[in-house]
């Protein structure tokens, strides 16, 4: 069975997690790519430790740990692991696959890093997306502003000018009386 009828790159996007400010991938999801157990996996990063400085890999702490354990339903089996997970960025996740050296890992490693780029990719895209939303909202008030102010116009137009009231009584006018002398 070849790692493509395996390995989906939806499935390892699934596996991508955001910690730290990185996305990463842990030990376990890995190993299980990888065709290895993760005992095993964990070993050979330990002997080739030079290989992965923290931009590659990094041990999470207990609080990452048990953060993961309490959303995610899939990390349950960590709940009671004393050991501590490694996470590995996706340069990381490559030296892996170079270390393992098998077929199967390497083959895997190339997938998890197409996985990556493909979320890189996308996170791009919906910055470039996000940033003309951003600038057809502020076009939409600037016009809203305006179609607001024809419309208080074309109200004014239409709305007649107030007929003076007719005032209700009568109306005394003063006539001048002159008096003659006789």
């Amino acid at each position: 069975m070849s790692v493509k009828e395996i390995v989906s790159a939806e499935r390892i996007e699934n596996r991508i997690l955001l910690l730290r400010g990185q996305r990463v991938m842990l030990d376990r999801d890995l190993a299980e790519l990888y065709g290895v157990p993760t005992k095993v996996l964990n070993q050979a990063v330990k002997r080739n430790y030079e290989r992965f400085p923290t931009d590659f890999m990094f041990v999470l702490t207990k609080a990452e740990k048990d953060e993961l354990v309490t959303n995610c339903d899939r990390f349950n089996s960590l709940k009671h692991s004393t050991v501590l997970p490694f996470a590995f960025t996706e340069y990381g996740a490559l030296m892996l696959a170079s270390v393992l050296n098998s077929p199967r890992a390497i083959e895997a490693g190339i997938f998890v890093v197409r996985a990556f780029v493909h979320l890189k990719e996308m996170l791009l895209t919906h910055k470039e997306l996000a940033q003309k939303l951003k600038e057809l909202e502020y076009k939409i008030e600037t016009h809203d502003e305006q179609i607001t102010a024809i419309f208080e116009a074309i109200n004014q137009l239409l709305t007649p000018p107030p007929t003076p009231k007719r005032k209700i009584g009568f109306e005394v006018k003063e006539k001048s009386i002159k008096y003659e002398s006789k």
